[in-house]
């Protein structure tokens, strides 16, 4: 299934933050034309006539999210059209969480934890629950049921999705559990890493009279690794598939059967799946390798490569056979059921991370950074969706915040080595066991997926998200110490050894209880009153940090308080805490109650990428944008956009347009994002408002009768409108560079004026010069026969053709000469006189314009015998 290393791969064509926090009670919906919340998330609905009574989906459909708007649109899988879009305004720029069916839309704003619910088959507005902030809590919903899954705590509330109400009581796990994921038959799946089990969870039953309020219920568990093993699962059709990241071991559990015995992969790191497997293989993916393993009837069935760089790859998604795996790059690269690599879906400028969902016989591919997405039919047709539409009914869409410029590349890949010893490992004695715990090594470049510690005469694996361990069947009195080394891709790390430890009943007791306390400054601190060391001196206490699928100590201190740098945590995350408190003799006791969930934070990261920019049409003004800060754990509420010592807030998008500075000045710009702990450190950049343009003429082309003015035109940074004048009213305009007048008289001077204007002003520069003289032929053609075929030959007696005269009539008196056929005279002005015709001479040529030519001074020939250059144009000649 290996894919061929030259795959072909081909695009498909398709193509802030308010400081007030969602109130307690409204969530979405009114009916109406347009309608609208007055307060919860303060929703608007685009797309609902008055004639609808419902937004229930008849065709399949889902609901995909676009943060630089804040909408929540639903896609038609059929059509492959966005039909309805909800402005969701109290979220834009925000990273939302949705689950969804049928019938309900849950949405859960992970920036502030808010939770609301949409049943689309009445268009009520329901009441809006909160849980904490930061990732760590997860929403699954099936049918009727929904569940708060909060992972950190280990407790799984389900709700009723009307009205988001409890019900029954939460059912408990142990702190640090993973999953939430509904499986094809309803039944929910938690993993309990620090047990090493898994469990499948039946919703409280329903009836006429509404839910069973006993509650939901644990149905099966079962142990697919042993304790402290990272455990990540993905529901299936009829049950759950876990992988055991620290032994690369694959358990499949089915619905009614026994479990299986796992399937081992050759993984070079640590694998991932998708939350939800359609069909029965299942894919599982190491990012860090860029490689897919496919496991279907409990047997490795083949496995291919990704191409590309970077490890940030998201789980390889099933479907209808194939299987697609989304890009850091903005691609989702496709290959089917043979690993053979099929054309790669791209998106242009995705914003972020793209999300994939199997639903109703469609993949939906989202980018919620951008406006695009995409929907894949059973056959692997892949159609484009414009999210922003606005051929919807019910209104004009919000408006989309400007663009942000693009990311900065990427740094180079490091070299990857094997990962360095672990931190401060330290051991301590129970009764008959220790514990012992240790901090993270460094990775060296790839991703750490398990800790071997030895010791006992035993040797054990453990997650690299647990980084401690228990370990029982010590002889009390007996001195043990034990050494813990780290494993990538590349083998295992140096071991570091602990301190000495002899198992006594002789134990302490744990803390009471612990709380904890973020900090704006980016730290965490925890308290805890003194532990009761029973008549021994409690010597220290060791600080676990308790996260979604894992926990860690982070630090040991001899008093009751630990107070956790800045970065030690990950912003944005959840966390909960337990204390474990050692005596002088080394033992130590269990582990303390947990503390509640705190989300670590810190003033934002630098706003990158800033690049201000002349605003060309609009004088005094630049315009600034920048990529989104990192908000370390915090909503962005603003940036504060300074420049010429005034500031701007910017609470929607990342750009903005400053005013009122003097033209042709260089502004020095500082943008600042700001959330609860203060203002980041600034970006900036410079940029020069529009100055007022500079013309000079480089040369000028004259005719007898047009002239091409030659000139080059600084803009000033913007953009200029030009054009030329002429004494005497010619003009033209258009091109900064040439213009063309024409209408001009020949043998003539004149001034031609340059005028150029941009937003800051307008400049003229001027040339003079003559344009050509015009000249014409004396034209007189014999005839065929007789008389005729002489008559032009000389200057005969009587009339003849090609006469001059000095006034205006055949006046024989006046005659001053006779010009030979062929002959080319300096025309000088016209002017009327008497009416001669040229017969057959010249073409049967009769007027009255006589033309006055250099000829022994400036005298007249008749107009019919004077044929002009450039098309005998009379009006290339001004009056005499």
């Amino acid at each position: 299934m290996n894919a061929p290393a030259d795959g072909e791969v081909a695009a498909v064509t398709s193509e802030q933050r308010p400081r007030r926090r969602w109130r307690r009670r409204g969530y979405l919906v009114t009916m109406g034309t347009v309608l609208a919340l007055a307060g919860g998330l303060g929703l608007t609905v685009l797309g609902l006539g008055s004639a609808d009574q419902a937004v229930a989906s008849f065709d399949a459909a889902s609901w995909v999210w676009s943060r630089a708007k804040g909408e929540v649109a639903r896609v038609n899988g059929v059509t492959a059209k966005v039909d309805t879009r909800v402005d969701v305004p109290q979220a834009r720029g925000h990273q939302v969480q949705i689950v969804q069916n049928d019938r309900f839309v849950i949405l859960r704003d992970v920036n502030t934890g808010a939770v609301g619910s949409m049943d689309l088959t009445t268009l009520e507005k329901f009441w809006d629950d909160s849980t904490s902030s930061g990732i760590g809590v997860r929403i699954a919903l099936h049918e009727d049921s929904v569940f708060v899954i909060d992972t950190v705590q280990g407790r799984v509330q389900q709700l009723e999705p009307k009205n988001l109400a409890p019900i029954g009581p939460a059912l408990q796990f142990p702190p640090g559990i993973a999953g939430g994921v509904f499986d094809g038959k309803g039944k929910l799946w938690i993993a309990s890493p620090s047990e090493g089990t898994v469990t499948s969870i039946v919703p409280a039953a329903k009836s006429s009279q509404g839910p069973d309020q006993s509650g939901p219920r644990k149905e099966r568990t079962e142990a697919v690794a042993p304790a402290s093993h990272d455990l990540v699962l993905s529901t299936l059709d009829d049950g759950v598939a876990v992988l055991n990241r620290t032994t690369n071991g694959l358990s499949t559990i089915r619905d009614g059967k026994p479990l299986p015995k796992p399937v081992t992969l050759p993984l070079a790191g640590p694998g991932v799946l998708a939350p939800h497997t359609e069909g029965k293989q299942v894919p599982v993916t190491v990012p860090g390798d860029r490689h897919v393993y496919v496991v279907g009837d409990d047997k490795l069935r083949g496995d291919f490569a990704v191409p590309g760089d970077g490890e940030e790859l998201q789980p390889a998604v099933a479907w209808e056979g194939y299987f697609y795996v989304a890009d850091a790059d903005g691609s989702v690269h496709v290959f089917d059921s043979a690993g053979a690599r099929q054309k790669d879906i791209r998106f242009a400028d995705p914003g972020g991370p793209l999300e994939l969902e199997v639903r109703e016989g469609y993949l939906f591919i989202n980018a919620p950074g951008s406006q695009a997405a995409r929907v894949v039919d059973n056959q692997h047709t892949v159609r484009t969706v414009d999210k922003y539409a606005d051929d919807v009914l019910g209104g004009d869409p919000p408006e989309t915040p400007p663009q942000a410029p693009p990311p900065p590349p990427k740094p180079k890949k490091p070299v990857v080595t094997k990962p360095g010893a672990p931190r401060n490992v330290r051991a301590s004695a129970g009764n008959a066991e220790a514990r012992v715990t240790w901090q993270a090594a460094r990775d060296n470049g790839a991703s750490i997926f398990k800790y071997v510690v030895v010791g006992s005469g035993r040797t054990f694996e453990v997650g690299a998200d647990q980084r401690a361990l228990t370990i029982p069947g010590l002889v009390n009195g007996q001195t043990y110490t034990f050494t813990v080394s780290a494993v990538n891709k590349k083998g295992a790390g140096p071991a570091r050894t602990s301190n000495a430890v002899k198992p006594t009943s002789e134990v302490p007791d744990p803390p009471a209880a612990v709380t904890a306390e973020a900090k704006p400054d980016g730290s965490v601190v925890v308290n805890w009153p003194a532990a009761n060391g029973q008549g021994l001196e409690i010597k220290r206490y060791t600080v676990t940090a308790i996260s979604e699928g894992g926990s860690a100590p982070i630090g040991d201190t001899t008093e009751p308080t630990l107070t956790i740098k800045s970065g030690q945590l990950e912003y944005g995350k959840q966390y909960a805490f337990s204390v474990v408190s050692v005596n002088e003799r080394g033992a130590g006791s269990k582990a303390s109650p947990v503390s509640g969930s705190v989300v670590p934070f810190t003033a934002p990261g630098k706003p990158e990428g800033v690049d201000a920019a002349t605003v060309g049409d609009q004088a005094g003004s630049i315009s600034v944008a920048w990529q989104p800060s990192v908000d370390n754990g915090r909503t962005i509420t603003k940036y504060v956009v300074t420049a010429g010592g005034k500031s701007t807030d910017v609470t929607a998008g990342t750009a903005t347009t400053l005013t009122g500075f003097e033209s042709g000045v260089n502004v020095a710009v500082e943008v600042r994002a700001v959330n609860e702990a203060g203002e980041s450190e600034p970006g900036t950049a410079t940029a020069r408002t529009v100055a007022s343009p500079k013309v000079t003429v480089t040369g000028v082309n004259a005719t007898f009768n047009a002239a091409t003015v030659a000139f080059t035109v600084d803009q000033g940074g913007g953009t200029a409108s030009c054009s030329v004048a002429a004494t005497g009213g010619a003009t033209a305009k258009g091109s900064c560079s040439s213009l063309k007048l024409t209408g001009l008289k020949p043998s003539t001077s004149y001034t031609f004026t340059v005028t150029a204007t941009n937003a800051a002003g307008t400049v003229q520069a001027k040339s003079a010069k003559s344009t050509a003289n015009l000249f014409g032929k004396a034209t007189c053609n014999n005839g065929e026969n007789g008389d005729t075929a002489t008559y032009c030959n000389e200057d005969r007696a009587g009339r003849n053709g090609n006469e001059i005269f000095s006034v205006t009539k055949q006046d024989n008196d006046k005659q001053v000469g006779w010009a030979k056929p062929g002959t080319r005279l300096q025309a000088y002005c016209k002017k009327a006189g008497e009416d001669v015709d040229s017969y057959i001479y010249n073409s049967h040529k009769k007027s009255t314009w006589w033309i006055r030519v250099n000829y022994e001074g400036k005298n007249y020939i008749p107009w019919a015998w004077l044929n002009l250059d450039g098309g005998d144009d009379l009006n290339d000649l001004p009056n005499c």
